[in-house]
């Protein structure tokens, strides 16, 4: 699968952007806050109908104007099928693939895999756990799609049960209502912690060896699931903090409130595990990320039997060259588009370049290696 053209109008700083990408590894470059990140940000946003920066619709709209068109047109299996999408500052998006108007965003969701990769993503492992949460949401809506109706469904009837929470504590006789909220919020909670059990158990699989590679064998990485309560509890846990709920006005027990950790274990150094969300160095917790990012990889490689296709938002400056030639090892046969601010970097590196893009001030323009015009 590749992109084998986008087309974008009036999206962030673009007024009218055509690009015709190869299937093989595409460097964007220049200056920063020139635009390369906004083109990364429509392919994903054409791919999961949601922007990598978590923004809404209305910002994304370019400055001046009330709506946006991002357009791509994808191969795969050797049939071109197009996407088109229409945002807009003040309604809901619309979505059409080959002409056809597509009911509702998550009937695109999957359709085209992707794999963004920023330095904000090296920091995963040391931020909240709505960050963590985030990466599993993400990762399994694209790969199931009884996910993805679980979980919206789920965030429903939570934001329907926060009202009514907000409610009660004003009439307290309307509280008999949380009844079936509850029983509601539980069916489809048990659904998302079921999905992520097995998700990150086949994380952990391919992990392991991963990091063990990453680290020449000096540590050893284990995820752990910590949900709030296991599908077997998930019930009695809401229903014991009802009370609690009440005076917060808010839903406090339930699969938004999971979590996992990274376990490792030095060779040869004392102490056993250390969970190095915590306690981790700066180094521990990057190669960690890098670890995740490649299972991810992998995991859309198992379960789609195809390619993803991966987005490098000036990601490889933040890497050291071993963990550079562990994402290069990676990338062989992938459709890449790798942002940077000078590409004399990957000139001469074991990179072969099929594309490159100058980006400046909203405009595109192809380039061969020695800078000129194509």
């Amino acid at each position: 699968m590749y992109i084998k053209s986008l087309q974008l109008k009036d999206f962030r700083n673009y007024k009218e952007l055509e690009l015709s990408p190869g299937d093989g590894i595409n460097i964007l470059y220049g200056d920063n806050a020139q635009g390369k990140t906004n083109v990364l940000e429509a392919i994903y946003m054409m791919a999961t109908t949601k922007s990598h920066r978590g923004t809404r619709d209305k910002d994304v709209v370019r400055f001046g104007t009330n709506e946006a068109h991002i357009r791509g047109e994808v191969v795969r299996d050797g049939a071109t099928w197009r996407i088109d999408m229409h945002l807009m500052s003040r309604r809901n998006k619309g979505i059409a693939i080959d002409g056809q108007r597509v009911k509702k965003a998550a009937d695109l969701v999957g359709k085209v895999p992707v794999v963004f990769f920023s330095p904000e993503d090296l920091a995963i492992v040391k931020e909240g756990p709505s960050e963590r949460r985030r990466f599993m949401d993400m990762e399994l809506c694209q790969l199931d799609a009884s996910y993805l109706y679980n979980l919206t469904r789920y965030n429903k009837v939570m934001q329907q049960r926060n009202k009514l929470l907000k409610d009660i504590y004003e009439h307290p006789e309307q509280k008999p209502l949380l009844d079936v909220e509850d029983r509601q919020l539980s069916v489809y909670g048990r659904e998302i912690i079921r999905f992520r059990q097995i998700f990150l158990e086949q994380v952990k699989e391919i992990i392991a060896p991963i990091h063990d590679k990453l680290t020449k064998g000096d540590e050893k990485l284990e995820l752990r699931y910590e949900p709030f309560a296991t599908e077997d509890d998930l019930e009695d846990a809401i229903a014991k903090a009802r009370e609690k709920d009440i005076i917060l006005k808010q839903t406090t027990a339930g699969p938004h409130r999971d979590d996992f950790s990274f376990m490792v274990t030095r060779k040869n150094v004392p102490g056993g595990e250390v969970d190095i969300r915590k306690f981790g160095s700066q180094g521990q917790q990057r190669t960690a990320s890098l670890s995740l990012k490649l299972a991810e990889i992998e995991i859309v490689k198992n379960s789609k039997k195809e390619n993803p296709i991966l987005l490098l938002d000036d990601v490889l400056s933040e890497l050291d060259v071993n963990r550079q030639n562990a994402l290069l090892d990676e990338i062989g046969g992938i459709q890449t588009l790798i942002t940077c601010t000078g590409y004399d970097e990957f000139v001469n590196s074991r990179l072969k370049i099929d594309r490159l893009f100058r980006v400046t001030e909203g405009e595109i323009s192809e380039t061969t290696v020695d800078g000129g015009e194509r």
